[in-house]
């Protein structure tokens, strides 16, 4: 072939050349070629074989959004219906731990005192066993001592009702003031009977014919007894209905 020179002008179209130059179709204009010539570079594209850097991100893209909706299944959905779910299930437990019947406060403080109550008549055939002793001059020592003895637990008794709660009890404040008096007055009398079992004792109220002579303190226990009977009656007025509502012991004015 001939050497190709650039410095050269190319030789002129020879005359079939310059012929078929004139009679070939004039190429379309380059507004209807773009299209075609977008659509032919899209369909090399599609047929080009994709490139392993490109596989292998495709690979992994499709892993992670399996494991994303593996995770989603397994955690019940989103947050939003999960709460929902959630939902019920606190209610239901709530109300299963919420106990069958309220507690009833009236009734607990009537058991406190109901308690407190029973211990009161503890000591009540002690006192008459030791008062008879005296009135016949037998086992004085032991009377005055018992008596005593008798006079400290009405005292406890005392301390103990204003340890307890009972402001919830219907009449609540003269119940109170009435198991008060009944015992400090109770506990007065013993104390008195305690001083006539050491005056007889001691020869000066002296015993004539087996019976003890009634001295001061003797008329002083008999005046504090009755005090202490007339508390313990208003006292077992207000009680006994508590009792009989909330079933607890009902007791007599003897028994307090």
């Amino acid at each position: 072939m001939p050497r190709f020179d650039p410095q050269s002008p190319p030789p002129p179209p020879s005359r079939q050349q310059y012929g078929q130059q004139q009679f070939q179709q004039p190429p379309a204009p380059h507004e209807a070629q773009a299209p075609q010539g977008r659509a032919a570079r899209r369909n090399a594209e599609r047929k080009r074989p994709l490139s392993p850097a490109a596989l292998a991100g495709i690979v992994i893209g499709g892993c992670v959004v399996a494991g994303l909706a593996a995770g989603a299944a397994l955690s019940g959905g989103d947050d939003g219906s999960g709460a929902d779910d959630k939902k019920p299930v606190a209610a239901s437990q709530s109300a299963g731990t919420e106990p069958s019947s309220a507690a009833d406060p009236v009734k607990e403080q009537a058991e406190a005192l109901d308690a407190l109550l029973a211990d009161s008549n503890n000591s009540r055939e002690t006192v008459i066993k030791a008062v008879q002793n005296i009135g016949a001059c037998k086992n004085l020592s032991k009377a005055a001592s018992d008596l005593r003895d008798a006079a400290k637990q009405r005292n406890e008794l005392v301390t103990r009702l204003g340890e307890i709660s009972v402001d919830r009890l219907p009449g609540h404040a003269s119940l109170t003031t009435s198991l008060t008096s009944a015992w400090k007055a109770s506990a007065a009398a013993d104390n008195h009977y305690a001083a006539w079992a050491d005056q007889v004792a001691s020869g000066k109220g002296g015993c004539k014919g087996g019976k003890a002579k009634v001295t001061g303190q003797t008329a002083k226990g008999n005046t504090a007894s009755g005090r202490a009977t007339e508390a313990k009656k208003k006292a077992a007025a207000l009680w006994n209905p508590i009792a009989k509502k909330h079933g607890l012991t009902e007791r007599q004015y003897l028994q307090l």
